[in-house]
Parts: C-alpha cells; structure tokens; sequence
C-alpha cells in the first residue's frame, strides 16, 4: 500500500431543512453523496419529528443519553437518516426497515446498518455538533471527529499499525493532533465499510497521517472529506 497523490478533497453538502423540499439526488456510481448535518441549527426542526419518525428502539436509545447535547445529537442523526433515506427509497421516513447485518468478525448483528433487499449503503457518524451521513451504491463507511487532545493523542498511537505510529511520532507535537485525527477517521471509515468496526485489530491495516490523502487499500475507495477548521472526515467506499 502506498499513498495516493493529492486529489481535490469532497465536501459534503450542507444539510438545512430547505433539503426536505426537494428529492436529493442518488449517489453515482462508485461515488458516495455526502451529506453534513450541524447539530444546532436542526435540533428544532428534528425534535417535533422524532416521536414520528425514529422507532422504538432509536427512540429509547436517544432517550438513554444523559446529557441534552448527546440526544440532540443522536435525533439530529438518526431522523436525517430516515429522512434521506425515506427520500431516496420513496417511502415514508418512519417505515425504513432498518437492520444491522452480522459482523463479518463474531457473525453478531453489529455490523453494518442496511436496509434489507435495496441497491443503497448507508453509514453515519456523529461527533460533538455535527453529524456526517454517507450514502453509496456500494459498502461504505463514514467517519467525524474533532481534533483530539494531546493526552488522547499520546495513549492510543500505540494501538495504531506501526508505521502510522511512527508518522504520528514524526510529526511536530503541534500537528500531532490533526495527523492522528487523518489516521483515526480514515481507518473508522474503512472499518465501518467492512462492517467490523473497532472489532477489527486497528494494527491491521495502514491508512497513513500524511496530509496528501490516505494510503491505498486494495478493493476501497478512501479519502478525507472537507468539514472545517477543528474536525476531521473521511469515507470509504468499496470499488465494484
């Protein structure tokens, strides 16, 4: 696996509630439509939606969260999920019948979110305000985050592949944060398009710290995705 060269880098659209006015386009084949949800301007438009449109089980999950910013943040996402995909499948957002597939590691029904019997992949990810959704006519992952601390920096490198703790190592400390935030959500996303998640060994596999763009996995399609000062993104689609 080697790098790729420096390639124009996605931006998701911008999800305002002017979106539901009009059917959202599907994603092209091999490319995935993106999507970035701010939590603070939608969590009023969401929350009259969310006894109607979330099921039971999302609904109890939301209702789990401690703090008002982590419900809000889950119903932000998870009623933009059923709304794009409602759009997308033509039917209404509340009867999206959605499952989890079994983790290709343990065959326990963790892996990856679907909706049974239809040609659309899905994956979501939330971090603090904001939430990124990713749509693709193969499997995808997609992954958030904001910049870490130094102290969260400096405990998990060495649960990365080896040569990515060694980037990060080469990095000045000032920039150590947002290389791991590259190596981090790059790999989320590859390993949520397996279907894995953390359940994969994150030694495994080499996604890189360069600024440049994410190492080559054979059979995916990964690349950092453009979402502001202060956060990092990435997706993974698999190549047909």
């Amino acid at each position: 696996m080697c790098p790729l060269p420096a390639r124009p880098v996605p931006r998701p659209e911008r999800l305002t509630p002017a979106a539901w006015t009009r059917l959202p386009e599907p994603p092209r084949p091999g490319r995935p439509r993106l999507w970035l949800a701010r939590v603070e301007e939608l969590r009023g438009v969401v929350a009259p939606l969310a006894d109607v449109v979330l099921d039971s089980g999302e609904r109890a999950r939301a209702a789990a969260f401690h703090r008002a910013a982590d419900r809000d943040g889950y119903r932000v996402a998870h009623v933009c999920l059923r709304l794009l995909l409602g759009a997308y499948l033509g039917v209404e957002p509340s009867e999206v019948p959605l499952v989890r597939r079994p983790c290709p590691v343990c065959r326990a029904p963790h892996g990856r979110p679907d909706v049974p019997g239809v040609p659309l992949c899905f994956s979501v990810s939330r971090t603090a305000g904001l939430c990124l959704l990713a749509f693709a006519d193969t499997a995808v992952g997609a992954d958030i985050e904001r910049l870490p601390a130094c102290d969260v920096v400096s405990a998990l490198t060495a649960t990365l592949h080896p040569r990515e703790a060694a980037e990060l190592a080469a990095c000045p400390p000032d920039r150590r944060p947002a290389a791991f935030a590259r190596v981090w959500t790059r790999k989320e996303a590859y390993l949520k398009g397996l279907g894995t998640g953390l359940g994969r060994d994150l030694r495994r596999d080499h996604l890189g710290a360069s600024a440049r763009g994410p190492s080559r996995v054979p059979g995916w399609a990964i690349d950092d995705v453009a979402v502001g000062r202060g956060c990092a993104a990435a997706v993974a689609v698999a190549e047909q």
